[in-house]
């Protein structure tokens, strides 16, 4: 039996076998009282120090310099005269050593006995213990945990099969083959475990060969294959079948989804993976790497690897993820800056390019987390910039509240973040513009046919699709960013004007941002505030947002007297719908009762009473339409006016407070004329003319023309 007694000075351990001990190995701070028989048959290196120390007990200082590995005379010199500038100063200190040493004489060592030290025992103490009890004949229970340190011990202490038959080095190297490095989580554990052993677990081929095993399972255990082999998909087939290289694997689709049997197999494999990118987050950054780049190397799916390094990035980086199944554990040390700056560059350089389909938005939020991160650790550019690329490939998942990057720029004086925001964007139009590029070029080169032209429609719609996400998300962080005193005019416009038109069904959003802008920033120039408002197309306003801006105080006179032409516009278009609309249907029923048998000349009179009447009804809904255009020209004809006297009054106010006379003021309203015509309407003078008449008399005439 073995006992473990603890004592005043570090830890004594005592093999209870009813026979007095007569060797003592000091490993660290532990002393080990053993039996040297049960070593010496077991250990070459034992027996060889034992040996050593029986043939010379009194030559102390150079059996030390033998455990140590051979020092050379001068240094053993330098420790002893300092072991005696030491006992010189602390004489007491040396008298309560002898007193601990006679105690542990006393307790079971024999006098004259001189401990053996084992410097740099790999795996400490407990490594020790188990090699101990190995030589005694106890059971040694090996598991992923220990056995690398065991197969270390055994290498340096010569447990080979050349000494002792069935010694601890093959028991432990079978183990290793039959039973750690089948198992996933098993070599992660004894990778683990390696990590205070190097470089001798390196040089036995423990740490490289566990790689391998880690690499080659997590490759078979890939969720985007079927059971690890690479599955081609066909859904144009007529049967449905699952091929494995153009070979029917017998398992057939239900209306797109594998049959029951395939699912739970696929939810099998899907269970597997994630059961491995959480194993893996165990490991230290230089091991991490070497993994990765060996699943790199076994072509690892793309999706198989951002969850394996999002994983790692959650649980490694403090603060990265909300979630509480993630935190790191309380005894696990924090990371220094540099050490998390190195993970962070690690996990961002190996995530790739494609856009995951699987995660989704997880991962989009995860991407933000990490974006903040790089702010805060000031990662490398490079890092930045890959980064920011990976979000802008899936920027439609995106949300408002991962947009909100705060800004830890000493130099920026926004509260968040906005050029950020700017060259995501940036790398998102590029995106787009590339894969438009390429179908052209690619449908350029083939002759397309009609199922390449409807593959080509069906890649088109998703990219609207994004394009028109994009916009929305756009328009509402503008609208988050616009109550920022800090952020220019300059800034604001940049941003919206981004987007293409086509990313915009309606301007509300955009509408909404510029008037929180505006109230925002009421002591803004006119040139600005015309330049603010120009970015919205009043083309693209809906009902509710022309009216809110037509009765928008905070709005420039000619942003409100562009809503007003596109509302009459509006209803041009809605006079000139309804007339073709009574004019088709008139020309229709006049036709079918040209077109009857019989009763053609029985049903004329009610063909053209009911012709008249739809006639009818049209000329007063177009008086109501032109009554309606009248009183909205009177209502610019107003806004017009007071324009007009406003001016006047600011003249008046800056003429006397000016030198030079009148002429500067001149020059100020023609500089101010060209202004707002460079930055103002986009459309023809005849907008803000409300004095002529010829749209309504043209309309009149062409109404006159219409009629029967």
């Amino acid at each position: 039996m073995v006992a473990e007694k603890l004592g005043s000075k570090g830890q004594a351990w005592f093999c209870t076998t009813g026979l007095p001990s007569d060797v003592v190995v000091k490993v660290e701070e532990m002393i080990f009282h053993v039996h040297k028989f049960p070593l010496m048959s077991k250990s070459r290196k034992l027996h060889r120090l034992i040996t050593e120390q029986e043939e010379n007990p009194g030559e102390r200082g150079r059996i030390r310099r033998a455990q140590n590995g051979g020092d050379d005379d001068a240094e053993s010199r330098e420790e002893e005269e300092k072991e005696e500038e030491e006992a010189e100063e602390a004489e007491e200190g040396q008298r309560e050593a002898e007193e601990d040493e006679i105690k542990e004489e006393k307790e079971g060592e024999e006098p004259g006995t001189r401990p053996i030290c084992l410097p740099d025992f790999p795996g400490g103490p407990e490594t020790f213990e188990g090699a101990a009890k190995f030589c005694y004949g106890v059971n040694v229970e090996l598991t992923s945990w220990n056995v690398a340190p065991l197969r270390c011990a055994a290498e340096y202490l010569e447990m080979t099969e050349e000494f002792a038959e069935d010694n601890l080095v093959s028991r432990t190297e079978r183990f290793l083959a039959q039973s750690i490095l089948r198992n996933l989580r098993e070599s992660v554990r004894a990778l683990k475990s390696c990590e205070d052993l190097v470089p001798l677990a390196e040089d036995l081929g423990i740490v490289q060969r566990c790689i391998d095993s880690i690499a080659a399972r997590a490759t078979s255990s890939d969720p985007g294959s079927l059971f690890g082999w690479p599955v081609n998909d066909r859904h144009g087939g007529a049967s449905n079948a699952v091929l494995w290289n153009g070979i029917d694997t017998g398992i057939r689709r239900r209306g797109g989804i594998l049959s029951s049997s395939s699912s739970a197999a696929a939810a099998a494999a899907a269970s597997s993976a994630d059961s491995w990118f959480e194993a893996l987050t165990i490991l230290s950054l230089p091991m991490y790497k070497r993994v990765i780049a060996a699943l790199k190397a076994r072509d690892l799916g793309s999706e198989a690897m951002e969850a394996a390094l999002v994983s790692y990035a959650k649980r490694s980086i403090p603060g990265l993820s909300r979630s509480t199944t993630t935190r790191r554990h309380a005894s696990a040390p924090v990371a220094s800056e540099t050490e998390q700056r190195e993970l962070l560059e690690t996990v961002i350089t190996n995530l790739p390019p494609e856009k995951s389909l699987r995660l989704g938005r997880t991962t989009t939020r995860l991407l933000f987390g990490l974006l903040r991160t790089v702010n805060i650790l000031r990662a490398s550019e490079a890092s930045r910039t890959a980064l920011e690329r990976k979000i802008a490939s899936q920027l439609e998942q995106a949300t408002l509240d991962d947009l909100l990057i705060p800004s830890f720029s000493y130099l920026a004086e926004t509260l968040y973040d906005v050029d950020c925001v700017q060259r995501i964007l940036g790398h998102f139009l590029q995106g787009l513009q590339e894969a438009e590029a390429e179908e052209e070029s690619s449908s350029a080169v083939f002759a397309a046919d009609e199922e390449e032209e409807e593959d080509r429609g069906a890649r088109i719609l998703p990219r609207a699709g994004k394009l028109t996400a994009v916009g929305k998300l756009v328009d509402g962080y503008l609208a988050e960013i616009a109550s920022d005193t800090n952020l220019t005019p300059d800034g604001f416009c940049e941003l919206a004007l981004a987007l293409p038109d086509r990313a915009r069904v309606f301007y509300d959003g955009l509408y909404r941002a510029v008037d929180i802008y505006l109230k925002a920033h009421p002591r803004m120039r006119e040139e600005e505030r015309e330049r603010v408002c120009g970015v919205v197309d009043c083309r693209k306003l809906t009902l509710e947002a022309c009216t809110h801006a037509a009765q928008n105080e905070r709005l420039p006179l000619r942003a409100v007297v562009q809503v007003l032409f596109f509302e009459q516009l509006q209803l041009r278009q809605a006079i000139a719908g309804t007339l073709l609309a009574a004019e088709q249907e008139a020309s229709a029923a006049a036709s079918a009762g040209r077109t009857r048998g019989g009763g053609r000349v029985v049903g004329g009179g009610g063909d053209t009473s009911a012709a008249s009447l739809s006639r009818r009804t049209a000329e007063r809904e177009n008086q109501v339409l032109r009554l309606d255009m009248d009183s909205m020209r009177s209502r610019v004809q107003e806004l017009e006016r007071e324009c007009a006297s406003m001016k006047k009054a600011i003249a008046k106010m800056d003429g006397p407070g000016r030198r030079g006379g009148g002429r500067p003021g001149v020059g100020g309203a023609r500089r101010r004329g060209t202004r707002m015509s460079r930055l103002g309407c986009r459309f023809s003078t005849q907008v803000c003319d409300s004095h002529e008449r010829t749209v309504v008399e043209s309309k009149s005439s062409r109404l006159e023309e219409l009629s029967p």
